[in-house]
């Protein structure tokens, strides 16, 4: 069975990844698996005046660090076997680096319904089912997905 499960959860669609935190919790209780949830901010194109001034980088960090400690502190297990990451970068290559990094043997994401633009231009959850080094869940979300996302 499963002894360290990392969550992939999104902080800026709470609804989107709460049926992959639903079943990452379920396995790790029958397990007594620890659990690490992982956030990955985007890289956000910089002015040349923003780069040269500073950003608010530092400010944002802050704030999804402090909104992922609320997200632990609010689910329904020991809180000796959860812990985070907030990364930054591209959301496959990092959360296959972090499970990496922390040596998990299962990835649970949370994926929308697929729809053309999936198909055509693939998806984070295909991509880390393609090329994790553990075994991945990937569970469904019913929110359904604009093509302008």
């Amino acid at each position: 069975m499963y002894k360290k499960i990392l969550v992939a959860v999104d902080l800026s669609e709470p609804d989107m990844a709460q049926p992959g935190l639903n079943a990452a919790l379920e396995l790790g209780q029958l397990a007594g698996a620890e659990l690490r949830l992982v956030y990955v901010r985007h890289p956000v194109p910089q002015s040349p005046v923003g780069m040269i001034i500073g950003s608010g980088a530092s400010s944002q960090k802050g704030h999804f660090d402090e909104e992922l400690k609320k997200l632990v502190d609010r689910l329904p297990y020991p809180k000796d076997k959860v812990s985070s990451a907030h990364r930054h970068g591209s959301a496959y290559d990092e959360v296959l680096a972090e499970a990496k990094d922390w040596g998990a043997d299962l990835i649970v994401v949370a994926a929308h319904r697929p729809n053309m633009a999936m198909y055509l231009l693939g998806s984070n959850a295909a991509k880390i089912v393609r090329h994790a080094e553990c075994a991945t869940l990937v569970v469904r979300s019913d929110k359904e997905l604009s093509l302008l996302t």
